[in-house]
């Protein structure tokens, strides 16, 4: 059995502090199944990884990011290896003019450290100080903007057995038309049918595939030319060149950011 990473009462119930939050460090992987509760969540990593399953997507948090589950939201969680990360859950009623839909943020400093500080408050009633740290947290939440980390998932059958196969090994390069005919489907309908189901187009969701995985390596501090043969790419400044366009920077700058 997973053991909680916070009191079952500061994540369900109105009673009590308007925000609490937890630090979890493991060497084991940790996973939880769907379930939804009545506070908003803010998930964070610090190192390694975690993934979350979310409204027909799957999210991945690498070090320095989070992501929103506002409340009710249905969600899945697991940690791949070692990991150390935390999670704030806020009441409902103070989640009105935080984001109504899920999204990746990358952190700030002051974030994270305001939460370090939230996690090691015992879950009674704030005193002044820690009412200032906690509206903090939350004005740095509402002033977010949204990270693409999000990989949105087909669900027809043909389209689900080649994301699997790409994702199972993103160095490979065939083509729209090839995969279509491994796949048993002409070009033209596997082109149409993985924008109408993801939102994307096959290449661009091949490109996320490529980022979310790039973004898992950097943080396990994967050299780049390692990241780049492993995603496919012919050579280093053909995956630098697509992870700046990506996110406005390169891999290096991008991890140091968040220093």
């Amino acid at each position: 059995m997973t053991t909680p990473l916070i009191r079952p009462d500061l994540v369900t119930s109105p009673e009590g502090p308007f925000l609490a939050a937890a630090e979890l460090t493991q060497n084991e992987a940790r996973a939880t199944p769907s379930h939804g509760h009545a506070r908003g969540q803010l998930m964070g990593a610090l190192s390694g990884l975690v993934s979350v399953g979310l409204d027909k997507h799957q999210w991945v948090v690498p070090a320095i990011h989070a992501i929103w589950i506002p409340p009710h939201y249905v969600h899945s969680v697991r940690s791949h290896g070692p990991f150390s990360g935390w999670s704030v859950f806020i009441t409902e009623a103070r989640c009105e003019d935080l984001p109504r839909e899920p999204r990746a943020i990358k952190t700030t400093p002051l974030l994270r450290e305001a939460v370090r500080r939230a996690a090691s408050w015992p879950g009674s009633a704030l005193d002044q100080t820690q009412n200032r740290i906690a509206e903090v947290i939350v004005d740095e939440i509402a002033a977010s903007n949204a990270a693409s980390l999000g990989l949105p998932a087909p669900e027809d059958a043909r389209l689900v057995r080649i994301a699997d196969s790409l994702v199972g090994n993103l160095a490979d390069n065939r083509s729209l038309d090839e995969w279509a005919h491994w796949a048993g489907l002409a070009p033209r309908t596997l082109s149409r049918r993985f924008v109408a189901e993801t939102g994307m187009t096959f290449a661009r969701w091949r490109q996320q595939a490529r980022l979310l995985r790039a973004l898992e390596l950097i943080a396990d501090s994967v050299p780049v030319t390692t990241i780049a043969l492993e995603l496919g790419y012919d050579n280093v400044s053909a995956f630098i060149d697509m992870f700046r366009r990506s996110l406005g920077t390169t891999p290096g700058r991008y991890l140091a950011a968040g220093g």
